[in-house]
This record gives structure tokens, sequence and C-alpha cells, in this order.
């Protein structure tokens, strides 16, 4: 039978099989008749494959339909479709059995001809990756997932200013822009949630903030305490807008003034403001990076800054660890008493060194 699910726009199909097991698929498609042909052959797939022992074989597309549908709830399922959408032209109208190493260097080499980075390639080449290890491992479509080859990145360091250069910064923004960078540098939320923030996730008797589990990039809801920076902040913006709390200021047509919800933060006012401050490759996430780097380096423990930050895994907070190594100045020390001290065969100030003779 053909049903839909509240959760998908497609229909799916529900069957028993010839030995008894029921099947539940989406049929990746909108149309009914398109559906109730995908029934058709799926039905005719198992029979043939209990009675002449076959298996069934299934395209690229069929995957990434499945895949799609088990993904809903993924945050970044849009970038992920974006990656995926490149990779189509060259798997599309393959079955996943012919998918083999050589096809997927093939693809990897094109992206990264295109002029884009490693990473880049290497994000596309994931999800691949994920997909036939699914059909493999979850869906029983693969007999064996190919390896797929990542390429080499650099490590890049992370990328943080002083508080100098951000009071650079904050100068050169307009009101809305200004003051949504001091609450991410004292909250260290990421941009989505700082232009999305709602005066209903704020509570400034208590002086804590939240972000609700289908907000967070982890889908794990975030607590988060308001210090007296972010505090202030709020506070400036209370009454512009019912709803919003960052909002920016606009004149509509009869000229009276009102505030609309901001989309993007990083966009032409922040570009012009770094290059006015002279500050180079700054992203507006890297303020993110900037407040876990000020954590750190206040004495913030590794433990404590990934639950302020709702990183799911310490793997995470450790890209900060090198910015805060006092922790480890006891082990530092339990050998500074090997040598013989410097002073024992050097003045520390010689006042005058006899010239070396020559010949």
């Amino acid at each position: 039978m053909l049903y839909r699910r509240h959760s998908s726009r497609h229909w799916w199909v529900r069957f028993t099989t010839p030995d008894g097991r029921e099947v539940r698929k989406s049929t990746g498609t909108e149309d009914k008749k398109a559906a109730e042909e995908y029934e058709a052959k799926l039905k005719q797939d198992y029979w043939r494959q209990e009675r002449m022992g076959e298996r069934p074989r299934h395209s690229w597309k069929e995957a990434v339909v499945r895949w799609i549908d088990e993904q809903t709830d993924k945050a970044t399922l849009d970038d992920d479709l974006s990656h995926l959408r490149f990779a189509d032209p060259h798997l599309a109208g393959l079955m996943l059995d012919e998918i083999d190493r050589n096809r997927l260097e093939a693809l990897a080499q094109s992206r990264k001809a295109a002029g884009v980075r490693n990473s880049t390639v290497n994000r596309m080449m994931e999800i691949v990756r994920a997909i036939l290890r699914r059909a493999e491992r979850e869906w029983d479509w693969l007999d064996r997932a190919p390896v797929v080859r990542m390429l080499a990145e650099p490590k890049r360091r992370i990328r943080w200013i002083t508080p100098e250069e951000a009071n650079r910064l904050i100068a050169e923004l307009p009101e809305h822009l200004a003051d949504m960078v001091r609450f991410s540098l004292a909250t260290g939320l990421r941009e989505a949630n700082v232009t999305g923030l709602e005066w209903s996730q704020v509570d400034l008797t208590r002086r804590v903030a939240w972000i609700h589990p289908d907000q967070a990039k982890a889908r794990r809801a975030i607590g988060v305490p308001l210090n007296n920076d972010a505090v202030l902040v709020l506070r400036r913006w209370i009454g512009r807008h019912r709803e919003r709390v960052f909002v920016y200021p606009r004149r509509n047509a009869q000229g009276r003034l009102e505030w609309l919800p901001i989309k993007k933060a990083g966009a032409a006012a922040w570009r012009k403001a770094l290059k006015r401050a002279n500050i180079e490759d700054f992203r507006w996430h890297d303020l993110r990076h900037t407040w876990a780097s000020w954590q750190v380096q206040a004495g913030t423990p590794l433990h404590a800054l990934q639950e302020l930050g709702g990183w799911t895994c310490a793997e995470m907070v450790q890209r900060y660890a090198h910015l805060a190594p006092e922790h480890l100045a006891e082990y530092a020390a339990r050998i500074e008493t090997k040598l013989e001290p410097v002073s024992a065969r050097f003045p520390a100030h010689p006042e005058k060194t006899k010239p070396l003779k020559s010949g």
C-alpha cells in the first residue's frame, strides 16, 4: 500500500515480502503514479530475491533520496544538498555497485578543478562516503562500500582578535551590528543564534538565555549564562521589536522608522568595517573563536568551555588548549634543577667582552 508520512513530502510504500518481512520505504517522489510504479518494481525485486536468490540492485539516486529522508532533522542538510548537487552529474544513472574508487577519484578531481579548496572537496566526499556506508551497513544495499580517499588539508590556525582590535571593529560598525558583536563576544553564540534570538528565549532577571534544540547545530538545547556585558547589550534593545532581540532600522514608504529582523550579520557593512578597522582574514564565525580563546586565556577549564559553547565532543575545544599552557607549569618545573645554573659560568651583566684574537 502507498501512504504519506507527516515528516515527508514523498509517498511511502509498505508491504510484506514473500518470506514474511515487512518493508517500509520512501518512493522518493510526490507523484502517485510514479510511486505506484516504484512499488510494483520493488515488489518484483523482492520476489526475485526470494524465489531466485537474486539481490536487488539500487541506484545512486535511490540512495540519495532515502538518505535525505532520513536526514530531515540535520542542521546542515542544506549544505549537504549543495554538495550533492555537484556530485549528481557524476554519479546519477549509476547503480551503487558501479561506483568504485576510480569514479570517486574522478569526482574529487573534477571538484578540485573547479577551483575550490581541498576542504570543500572533502566535505562533499564525506557525504558521498556516508551514503555509501549506510547503503552497506544499514540498508543492506551493498556488499562493500568503496574506500573514499580524502585530500590533504592544511591545519589552519584559530583566527581570533585582541580586545583592542575588537574595540576598533565595534567603533566602525552601525549600532545593531556593534551590539551583536558585543553580545557574540560575551556569549560565544553562533551567528544564526544571535540573529534569530527572540525575547522569549531571554530571562534578564535570572541572567540567562537558551537556544532550543531545533536552533542548535548539534540539535541539543544550550543554556547561555549572561555576563554583565551581555545584559547591558540586551537592555539597550528592549522595546524595539516585539519578538526579535536584534533588529535594524529602516524608513518605510511613509517615512516612518521601523525595526526589521536581521537575516545575515556578516554582509557588506561587516566587510567594510573590517577594512576600515584594518583587520584582515576575519569572518563573523571567528567571533566565536575569539570568545573561546579569551575564555581559555582567562583560565576557563576546557570541560567548562565545552559546555558553555554547546560542543558535543571534547575534540572541538582542544583547538584552544595551546592558548593556556599554565596548567602544565607544575610538570615543566619538575626538571628545572637538573642542570648547573647559568650564573655559575656566565655573569648576568658582563661589563665588557674581550675581543676575539685573530689568527
